[in-house]
């Protein structure tokens, strides 16, 4: 039977060609997953141990420098205590933050969030181990700093060049003493690294004297162990000491952690691909079995048990799963290798390392496609072992039962009905519990529409014939009787792209609706024209403010500032505003009280907030501020609960009175004129053209919010294209081996009058009627299922409203048909060039 197997292989090694295929991409999908997150992680792990590479004891502090009572760090003494410890080779102490270098044309190299500034911090031969400079040296004075060589590239600077960088503070003018090669991770990242001299790096983001890290290198034959604890005694309360070792341990273990939520999203999407890829397995062998009909007759008549012609089938699924998966092997080696080279070419620079290989992508690959294809093949298997031999040399196999079609619809529909209950039922709940709900709904409905698809297929193709006759004659009336001749094998087919388009669709309406109402509510809260931010995400400075205050032609302004207090025994967080202003740059709905009060130094409370404390207008409230002094504020108004305010509002000058360094995360801005070049212009001039800082206008805000979904989306796509394009493999296999089953009917068909190009035609109006159909059903389902997620969504997005990207939806019906089209441009020509007179004599 094996060798029988191995000879049906070879003999049809052309039709089971598109199964290859299938299996070899979900399998380079796995494959090039597991591959990539091993070569990164061990790329990550060896940079993150080259870093602590001679460091037996690394502290850390965790100051806050605005914090007017705590220690602003290590301070210089301590450092020069644990510098004199037995043991201690040397001390490098550091401290580091945001620093944004401007290009020659002023806009901020890098992404913001990775860009970064450090001290340089020359040991007694007058280098800093950490880095190796390729030109000019380190800042040794207030005026100088150096750059990572990439970032000196694309600024294009050279050693002695003016450089213009911006920190939390205002952009300074520096001069370039020397470029620097690093392993930095944020320089990997596509940011920046810029040293300054150590006073100036302390001023700016530590205080005179402190540093923020002291990395201590032992002696010869000294112990990290028994050093860590003569260091910690030395240390002040918000600093911690571990050993260099653990400290790498500790990091490899987190970047483990980081690639395996990646692992496990790429995954996610290889095993969809690979569950499309099992319609398109079961129909091959399913169709290959009937091809054979009389062949296992013949072997059942020579004495062939049931079980040796289901091992058969198994064993051809297991060779052609064997092949596929060792090609797809290979092609996700490849995969890893262009992954890796993308993300370069995008600006994320990957740690050097060798590619690793290891057994479990090797195990994987082979036990995915060989398990993945044997188990699609059973059923099909199966069902020709049951073949009598009598029976299948009369071909009456070929029509399934009444039984059968019975049980297959009974079965489908009570799946499909559980499903969609726990979807309604999800939809209901609408709290993370009803999401998980809906979720393995949609999961059993998808399974019973699937068993139902080829009985759906009839009534729904039914509609079409009318207009595919109307408007493509016979060809059109043949077309759409080929599509329901076989009910299965057409909703095997459908199915694949089903799948496909239930997830694209579902997450689209999602996208979409989720898109709009943050759309919405960004609109509906902010009347400002601009919105100023650091591209870091950090606080701006205070002089940002005042520059904005004394701008040509602004109207308002006002910060959005972060400030904590406990109000009436809870803490509650808080937002600074400019009375007056803030209501003229931010929607502040009053429901009782008057906002204007906030000059008078009262407090705004939301809504939501005011009705569970049951605090009302003219409650005195006991604060504890930020500083821990004691004091007492009154309510001077309730306003509508704001995405853009925290649940207590006050003014600056309230907060001001507690606050070291107020923290402002933005600054609204209303300008007399509205959004105009000119009073962007204006702003950022006012600013000192910083380029560490954004000046977003209304359209930029609404991208700012919204634009992660879009990009989320887009992303999303780009990884189920692999499911659609197994899906597409499935409708060009599937109309081949019709094809093939059909010569001696398209012979006929020839024979009366039917010409080569009305064939073609023929061919190419049945895939595009399966496509379609597997599009509607898809379609259909994700709109339901992004309905119900949207529901489950909708307490925590204000001004919710169900969105249907009809937009999209008719691209996907449009690019469906165009599957159609494609897919059948083989198989269309392979019946247009049959030989008339042999097919007709075909058996």
């Amino acid at each position: 039977m094996l060798r029988t197997a191995l000879r049906n292989v070879l003999a049809h090694k052309a039709r089971l060609l598109m199964t290859v295929l299938a299996v070899m991409l979900g399998v380079a999908f796995v494959s090039g997953t597991l591959v990539f997150t091993d070569t990164l992680s061990a790329a990550f792990r060896n940079q993150s141990a080259k870093s602590y590479d001679g460091v037996a004891v690394a502290v850390s502090s965790y100051a806050d420098p605005s914090d007017a009572k705590g220690d602003p760090g290590v301070s210089q003494q301590t450092v020069d205590k644990i510098a004199a410890l037995d043991g201690v080779e040397s001390v490098t102490a550091r401290v580091n933050g945001f620093a944004g270098v401007a290009d020659p044309d002023g806009k901020l190299i890098g992404v913001g969030w990775s860009n970064k500034g450090a001290n340089f911090a020359p040991g007694k031969d007058g280098e800093d181990p950490a880095y190796a400079f390729a030109q000019g040296a380190g800042p040794t004075a207030a005026g100088q700093v150096a750059l990572d060589r990439d970032t000196a590239a694309k600024g294009k600077y050279q050693v002695g060049d003016p450089v213009r960088v911006a920190t939390n503070g205002p952009v300074k003018e520096y001069t370039l003493s020397g470029i620097f090669t690093t392993d930095d991770g944020g320089v990997s990242a596509g940011g920046s690294l810029v040293l300054f001299d150590t006073p100036v790096a302390q001023k700016l983001y530590a205080a005179p004297g402190h540093y923020q890290d002291v990395n201590v290198t032992a002696a010869p034959g000294a112990d990290a162990d028994k050093l860590l604890d003569r260091v910690l005694p030395l240390l002040p309360d918000n600093a911690v000491a571990r050993t260099g070792a653990a400290l790498a341990d500790e990091q490899a273990k987190d970047i483990e952690e980081g690639m395996n939520g990646l692992n496990q999203v790429l995954l996610a999407f290889a095993g969809i691909a690979l569950f499309v890829g099992v319609f398109l397995i079961a129909n091959t062998f399913t169709m290959l079995v009937a091809q054979r009909t009389k062949e296992i007759a013949l072997m059942r008549a020579v004495g062939a048990s049931r079980r040796q012609v289901t091992r058969s089938v198994l064993a051809e699924a297991g060779l052609v799963g064997l092949v596929a998966a060792a090609v797809g092997l290979g092609l996700g080696v490849l995969l890893a290798v262009g992954l890796r080279s993308g993300m370069s070419a995008f600006g994320m620079k990957v740690p050097g390392g060798p590619l690793v290989v290891t057994a479990t992508p090797v195990l994987s690959a082979l036990g995915v496609g060989v398990l993945i294809t044997m188990l699609a093949a059973w059923l099909p298997g199966r069902r020709a072992a049951k073949i009598p031999p009598v029976a299948a040399m009369n071909s009456v196999h070929a029509a399934p039962t009444a039984k059968s079609l019975v049980v297959r619809n009974i079965i489908g529909s009570l799946f499909t009905a559980a499903g969609a209950a726990a979807v309604l039922g999800g939809a209901a709940m609408a709290n993370e519990a009803g999401r998980y709900l809906i979720a393995l709904g949609a999961f059993v409905a998808l399974i019973g529409v699937i068993i139902l698809i080829p009985q759906l297929s009839r009534p729904v193709v039914a509609l079409a014939r009318p207009l595919l006759v109307s408007v493509f004659g016979v060809a059109g009336k043949l077309a759409g009787q080929n599509a329901v001749r076989n009910p299965r094998r057409t909703g095997a087919t459908a199915s694949a792209l089903a799948i496909g388009l239930t997830l694209v669709t579902g997450l689209s309406v999602i996208g979409v609706t989720v898109g709009q109402s943050v759309d919405k509510m960004t609109t509906d809260n902010i009347k400002a024209d601009y919105m100023v931010s650091m591209a870091s995400g950090g606080p701006l400075d205070a002089s940002a403010l005042a520059a904005l205050e004394k701008a040509p032609g602004v109207g308002a302004v006002s910060p959005q500032q972060s400030a904590y207090l406990q109000l009436d025994g809870d803490f509650a967080s808080a937002s600074a505003v400019t009375p007056g202003d803030v209501e003229k740059v931010l929607t502040v709905k009053t429901v009782t009280g008057d906002a204007g009060s906030l000059a008078d130094g009262r407090i705004a409370i939301a809504e939501s907030s005011a009705k569970k404390h049951g605090w009302k207008v003219g409650d005195t409230l006991p604060a504890v501020f930020d500083d821990e002094k004691k004091g007492e504020l009154e309510v001077g108004a309730v306003f509508q609960d704001s995405e853009f305010l925290s649940p207590v509002v006050m003014s600056t000058e309230v907060a001001a009175a507690h606050e070291k360094k107020p923290d402002i995360r933005q600054i609204f801005v209303a300008m007399d004129g509205g959004q105009t070049a000119a009073n962007e212009k204006a702003l950022v001039s006012a600013l000192g053209e910083n380029p560490a800082i954004s000046v977003m206008d209304r359209q930029d805000i609404r991208d700012q919010f919204g634009g992660m979904i879009n990009m989320i989306l887009n992303i999303v796509y780009a990884l189920l294209a692999m499911a659609l394009l197994i899906a597409v493999l499935g409708v060009v296999n599937t109309l081949a081996m019709s094809v093939f089953e059909r010569q001696q009917e398209i012979g006929m068909l020839r024979a009366i009058g039917l010409d080569r190009r009305r064939v073609k035609r023929m061919v190419r109006l049945e895939a595009v009627v399966i496509s379609l159909f597997g599009a509607l059903v898809g379609i259909v389902l994700g709109v339901f299922l992004g309905w119900a997620i949207g529901e489950s969504l909708k307490n925590g997005l204000p001004g919710y409203a169900l969105v249907l990207p009809w937009g999209r939806i008719g691209i996907f019906l449009l690019l469906a048909g165009l599957v159609g089209v494609l897919a059948a441009l083989w198989p269309a020509r392979s019946a247009a060039r049959l030989n008339m007179l042999n097919a007709i004599k075909t058996e």
